[in-house]
């Protein structure tokens, strides 16, 4: 049986609107892909995508393929990523590709904001950033792109590695190597190396890694990468490799920072942002931006203007109450982080409630007791546990414990919160932003 080459299949696509793999969100004149999933078949849905004003509808079941609008292909994942890196091998634009156990997310949106104001930027959407989501990113590039930011998760080695070849990045950084998809990674050996599968990747194809050199292990996962450009605090030893520098001026309640511009003149960013995490992610984004000739102007406006949203680090006063809600997603690492960056807030009473951090495999145990340890070590007024994982540390230690968000609001009144700064940490599927919402 003969398929349709990536070339005939490209020439499809560039007649539709967009790639669409959900007849739920579906608009007419899309290129419906029919994916497979573990409860799902796409191709049983083909039919109504083209009902609903699908252009085509490429399937990789000859029985559903009937009229010539069913575009039969051997397999409708492997074709979908084919088709991305056609896409983005027409494009001769550069891709920075990012990675990271912790702030990916934050990182890519800060980098975003810089380089939009000097360059037609387009990045990834909210968290599509597996085998799936970077092909419809790749595929949703606008003609006249002119830089993309591309975010890449894994929680397995060779997750990386895949995504590279699909999306053939030119530059790339890692946020950081920490405690996060131990379970898939099989420890934190499998994260240091799934990780550096992107940095590999621009050794053998002459890419530029940026490596910030506060990071333990990047500087050494980069070993073999021709062109490394490094980033760090001004407080930091200094190197041998070129790099960008940040003057920290203040952490708590906000980051302030400053920086030299090309003709040796000093800008400083007042931001929304608090704590040394993201310290790390506005120096990556000053970093990235003045490489690629961002003027300082555009570097301050900004960064001052971010916002995160989707309940990641976001202050939300509600009823009197001061919530720093970061419920998107936790690991040791990250949770290490926010607590100690919360507890150092000046003058302020203060409450913690942390959820379980998922995927930690047989790490699970140790790793819950020990950020229950560290959270009674900080000038932290009360704290709260969320989720069966922390029932044994919860136990142990003597600290309130519920099994979930809504056991949790149903034994308080929230009134005594009023004037206080409440941190509300975990991992996405605790749904923590139930107890601000």
């Amino acid at each position: 049986m003969s398929y349709p080459s990536i070339e005939t299949l490209y020439s499809r696509f560039l007649t539709c609107s967009r790639v669409c793999t959900d007849t739920r969100q579906l608009q007419e004149g899309d290129l419906f892909f029919a994916l497979k999933g573990d409860n799902f078949d796409g191709n049983q849905f083909a039919a109504r995508a083209l009902a609903a004003g699908a252009a085509y509808a490429v399937v990789d079941d000859p029985q559903v393929a009937v009229t010539e609008q069913y575009l039969l292909v051997e397999n409708t994942l492997t074709t979908l990523q084919e088709l991305a890196r056609h896409r983005r091998r027409q494009l001769n634009i550069p891709i920075l590709a990012i990675t990271g156990s912790n702030g990916k997310t934050t990182t890519k949106e800060l980098i975003a904001a810089v380089l939009a104001t000097t360059h037609l930027t387009h990045f990834t959407q909210g968290n599509f950033n597996n085998h799936i989501g970077v092909p419809l990113t790749l595929l949703a590039l606008p003609d006249d792109t002119e830089i993309a930011v591309i975010e890449m998760g894994a929680n397995h080695v060779g997750e990386i590695a895949a995504l590279c070849e699909i999306a053939e990045p030119t530059h790339g950084l890692i946020t950081n190597v920490g405690l996060a998809h131990l379970e898939g990674f099989g420890g934190f050996d499998g994260v240091k190396r799934g990780k550096s599968e992107l940095y590999r990747y621009l050794a053998r194809h002459k890419g530029v890694a940026f490596v910030n050199l506060e990071e333990p292990y990047l500087a050494e996962l980069a070993q073999g990468v021709d062109r490394i450009i490094g980033y760090k605090l001004a407080a930091h030893p200094r190197v041998d490799i070129p790099y960008y520098e940040l003057q920290v001026k203040q952490i708590s309640p906000r980051i302030e920072v400053a920086f030299l511009d090309a003709r040796g003149q000093f800008h400083t960013i007042h931001s929304q942002l608090s704590g040394k995490h993201n310290l790390q992610n506005i120096s990556t984004a000053v970093a990235v931006a003045k490489y690629f000739k961002v003027p300082a102007a555009g570097i301050v406006a900004a960064i001052e203007n971010y916002r995160p949203v989707n309940n990641r680090s976001q202050w939300l006063e509600k009823e009197g109450i001061h919530y720093l809600l970061d419920a998107y997603n936790a690991n040791p690492t990250s949770m290490r982080a926010s607590l100690i960056s919360f507890a150092e807030l000046a003058d302020t009473d203060k409450i913690a409630i942390l959820g379980d951090m998922l995927e930690l495999g047989n790490q699970a145990a140790t790793e819950h007791l020990a950020i229950a340890q560290l959270a009674q070590t900080l000038p932290i007024g009360k704290i709260y546990l969320v989720g069966p994982l922390f029932q044994p540390a919860a136990e142990q230690l003597g600290i309130p414990h519920f099994q979930d968000a809504n056991q949790l609001l149903a034994a308080f009144d929230r009134s005594p919160w009023v004037g206080k700064h409440v941190l509300i940490k975990g991992s996405r599927g605790m749904r923590l932003e139930k107890i601000v919402d």
